[in-house]
């Protein structure tokens, strides 16, 4: 459950390549100034509510920050996508490869997903990097002092009022709604959206696919980049938008894709997150995304009638508000008692509901450095589900669109 990022960056303009020790000297003082990535997780006592965020009285960035070695980049990748993160320390790391025989720089990062989702992962990007190439030298942040956790009494005691409380609102909640004309008026319509939204999130239920085998908890990135202006251009032909362009291209993909194992292809059902952060969410850290569900046209051959497909499958989705409607229904859920959660969580991530995840991230559109060196590519690596061997990410990075597709 970790999301990860490949970065590759030019080599500076003047100058050597900054070595390892330059570079983790760099991110440890830029991470400073993230206080989410100096805390891990405490258990509250009987598992009575989640785990809660507390500083790591013994964090280094020395746990989190390594050199890849003699490994190949690919080599690289692989091992550290396919390796769970420890859970007794902030659940993030970075490796970095600073021989590359092109004269790039790599970072390979992690962050497991209850810290950050992907555009939480791409806003660290303005933490780490600069908008001029020589601008590297301050903003470093080394007067930390960590706050004492409280004590597993205290955990406790907090977690149960907390409980008890959500379980009281959730109880409660039918009458407040019956105390108030003008809220029960909202209800038939608020009502009518939630069965369509149910209905497109579980019809047509997910075909049988060769993506929906059992698993290994081995990973392979593979990754690809493509002009940005390629895709601009189709979005103003044809009045899509990009994300619609990203869609029908991995519709493209998995069709070819089944046509080279000898397969009739069929439409598959794609799980797209949706970012739904308001101003009043804290950037960088935590997880405000919510979903739409979308068939890709894997069965049609004409590659227009696959844009358009997709077009007006996400143009009614947005025009029904779905994203909002199913952001509501998940925090309402998380109100729930947790053996109900962990039921829906299964639920969720069954593979009749989607066969695989699709995740378009904006990424920086101005050009960014790290220590001098020019980001040019960032493919992200999304999560895989059990019994889902795929997932495709895309984020754009200034005139560059990168995808990466774990499995």
């Amino acid at each position: 459950m970790h999301v990860g990022w490949v970065a590759h960056f030019d080599p500076p303009e003047n100058g050597p390549r900054p070595t390892f020790d330059h570079l983790a000297t760099h991110i440890a003082g830029r991470l400073g100034h993230a206080p989410r990535y100096r805390q891990r997780l405490a258990d509250v006592p009987l598992a009575v509510h989640d785990p809660v965020w507390v500083d790591d009285d013994e964090f280094d960035p020395g746990d989190h920050l390594f050199s890849a070695g003699p490994r190949t980049l690919d080599e690289l990748v692989d091992e550290v996508f396919s390796t769970p993160l420890e859970r007794d320390r902030p659940l993030w790391e970075i490796w970095l490869k600073t021989d590359l025989p092109d004269g790039r720089i790599a970072m390979v990062g992690k962050a497991h997903h209850c810290m950050v989702d992907g555009i939480a992962a791409l806003q660290l990007a303005n933490l780490l990097l600069d908008r001029e190439p020589g601008s590297y030298n301050g903003h470093a942040h080394n007067g930390w002092s960590p706050v004492p956790a409280p004590t597993p009494r205290e955990r406790f005691t907090k977690a149960f009022a907390d409980r008890a409380e959500e379980s009281a609102a959730l109880a409660l909640a039918p009458l407040r709604l019956a105390s108030s004309p003008s809220r029960l008026r909202t209800v038939p319509g608020a009502a009518r959206r939630c069965v369509r939204t149910l209905a497109h999130t579980v019809l047509p239920p997910a075909r049988s696919s060769m993506l929906n085998q059992p698993s290994s908890a081995e990973r392979h990135l593979e990754r690809v980049s493509r002009p940005l202006d390629e895709m601009r251009g189709l979005r103003r032909r044809f009045g899509v938008t990009l994300n619609d362009t990203f869609l029908a291209a991995c519709a493209g993909a998995l069709r070819r894709f089944a046509l080279r194992r000898g397969e009739e292809p069929r439409r598959l059902k794609a799980m797209v997150p949706v970012d739904v952060r308001s101003a009043d969410d804290s950037a960088g850290t935590g997880n405000r995304i919510s979903f739409l569900f979308v068939e890709l046209p894997c069965d049609e051959p004409d590659p227009l009638v696959r844009l358009m497909t997709v077009h007006r499958a996400t143009a009614q989705r947005k025009r029904d508000g779905e994203a909002a409607d199913t952001d509501a229904a998940l925090r309402a859920l998380a109100l729930t008692p947790k053996p109900v959660q962990r039921a829906l969580a299964q639920a969720v991530a069954h593979p009749r509901l989607f066969n695989l995840v699709v995740s378009n991230v904006p990424g920086p559109s101005l050009p960014l450095y790290l220590r001098g060196c020019r980001l040019r590519e960032l493919p992200p690596a999304v999560p895989l589900a059990e019994r889902h061997a795929l997932s495709i990410g895309v984020a754009t990075v200034a005139a560059t669109v990168s995808a990466s597709a774990p499995g």
